[in-house]
């Protein structure tokens, strides 16, 4: 299981973004949320998702603006579910705690730990690739960000230009620029070795609850 904490950055200093961040989550990761992200505590919002790939998705979106500290956490949840993400508990709420307090002194403002020992040093090493593709996206302009983002709604870039009036030589460097190809390559990479992290961790819960 995969739970993303994330923890606003200067809100006593600010209006609360909370909610806004609650629709962006819903609205990246969908049907596979296990229960709607909630506004746990103060300014902090919790998400949980079986699916590597949506982990990385609300990773991603939550940690885009620079405006949230974000954990990411990795193990088991107890089970049944409740009917509210603040009411769930688990080693996997306890590691994305323990990751968003680190990704308040981190690089990026992201961390991710296991929920597991065993597999610490594993998350260790996909926490060092996560971190670079959020720095990565967090050195992408304004400009840039258009561009990408209506890319990615498939829109060509004669029409891109069109509605952002440049010519489709400055969409083409714009999109070159924000190094957007890079991180399609990177996203289902990571998202795999998220899944492999996962998948570890349940070995490891089903060999310790064996013995």
């Amino acid at each position: 299981m995969f739970v993303i904490t994330a923890d606003q950055v200067g809100s006593r200093r600010g209006r609360d973004q909370a909610s806004e961040l609650i629709g962006r989550l819903e609205a990246a990761a969908g049907d596979r949320l296990l229960l709607p992200p909630d506004q746990t505590a103060g300014d902090e919002i919790q998400a949980i998702t079986d699916s590597a790939d949506s982990a990385l998705a609300l990773t991603l979106e939550a940690t885009r603006d620079g405006h949230w500290s974000v954990g990411l956490g990795i193990g088991d949840v107890r089970m049944p579910l409740p009917d509210a993400v603040r009411k769930a508990s688990g080693p996997a709420f306890i590691a994305a705690r323990d990751a968003v307090d680190a990704a308040k002194r981190a690089e990026g403002r992201i961390a991710l730990r296991s929920g597991h020992a065993a597999t610490a040093a594993r998350a260790e090493h996909v926490e060092a690739l996560l971190r670079l593709l959020v720095l990565l996206r967090h050195r992408r302009t304004q400009p840039g960000w258009e561009v990408v983002d209506l890319a990615r709604a498939g829109r060509p870039q004669k029409e891109i230009a069109t509605l952002l009036d440049i010519t489709p030589a400055a969409v083409s460097a714009r999109l070159k620029a924000a190094l957007w190809r890079a991180e399609d390559a990177a996203v289902p990479a990571i998202a795999a070795l998220l899944a492999d992290l996962d998948a570890a961790s349940v070995e490891t819960s089903e060999d310790a609850s064996s013995t």
